[in-house]
């Protein structure tokens, strides 16, 4: 998940593009298919995949992008074996210990969306912990989507709204799709500009469905734990080339 975070940020690369996503959103694909290649447990691939992920916020910070957001484990990931999980679930506990003080360091807040309740007591008080030492920090918004999917997503926050019109604190015709954005989990961050997915998949499998209502897409064939500071640059160049018109007619 995280690994060796961060460098100091630098000056901006010069292959940057002038226009940038404000938020660049990954479904960071492809880690086992990578170990599976190369004759090594998938446990490898993750590790090495954790490595591009401190790549990448590297990139992102010093690029001028200020929010990323991770598919780090989603909802579905517990039809997983057993031992995969279980290694999985160990990384995060690591890195949680050994990194949340250099993310604080680097000024950035760390912020978690998901169902939480599945997760073990201990990983649990270390995300509460994390996001409490983080919580004022604004130089860079980390987000790791973790036990995490849209549907659900979408699911509890209809309930929330539910209960308060049964309560009688909210009438039907107040509910807009603003209320409806900050009944969910990612209420207070700017919705996806950029969404990235590695490894030859083109489908969100679940992920900021409701939030990528205008999020342009960059798919690639590069395996994850492959994806580095280029292909990142790429995307921002690809990114930067389209013309987002959000569903009006016409050419600029």
């Amino acid at each position: 998940m995280l690994s060796g975070l961060l460098k100091r940020k630098t000056k901006e690369p010069e292959n940057a593009p002038k226009t940038l996503p404000q938020h660049v959103a990954i479904i960071m694909d492809g880690n086992g298919r990578w170990a599976r290649a190369r004759g090594l447990p998938r446990t490898a691939g993750h590790k090495k995949g954790a490595d591009s992920l401190r790549t990448i916020l590297n990139a992102c910070r010093d690029a001028g992008v200020r929010n990323l957001t991770i598919y780090a484990f989603s909802a579905e990931n517990w039809r997983r074996p057993a031992d995969e999980i279980s290694d999985l679930m160990q990384l995060l506990r690591h890195y949680l210990q050994k990194e949340v003080t250099t993310l604080h360091e680097n000024g950035m807040r760390l912020r978690f969306i998901g169902d939480s309740s599945q997760l073990q007591p201990d990983i649990r008080k270390q995300m509460h912990d994390a996001i409490a030492l983080t919580a004022t920090n604004n130089a860079f918004h980390f987000t790791i989507a973790l036990n995490y999917g849209s549907r659900q997503e979408i699911l509890r926050a209809m309930r929330k709204l539910a209960k308060e019109v049964q309560e009688g604190r909210l009438t039907p015709e107040a509910i807009t799709e603003e209320r409806i954005s900050l009944a969910l989990d990612t209420a207070g961050l700017p919705e996806p500009d950029l969404l990235i997915r590695t490894g030859g998949e083109q489908r969100l499998s679940n992920f900021l469905l409701w939030q990528a209502a205008y999020t342009e897409f960059y798919f690639t064939p590069v395996l994850w734990p492959d994806f580095g500071t280029e292909e990142f640059m790429r995307a921002l160049h690809e990114f930067a080339r389209r013309n987002r018109r959000f569903g009006t007619t016409g050419e600029e």
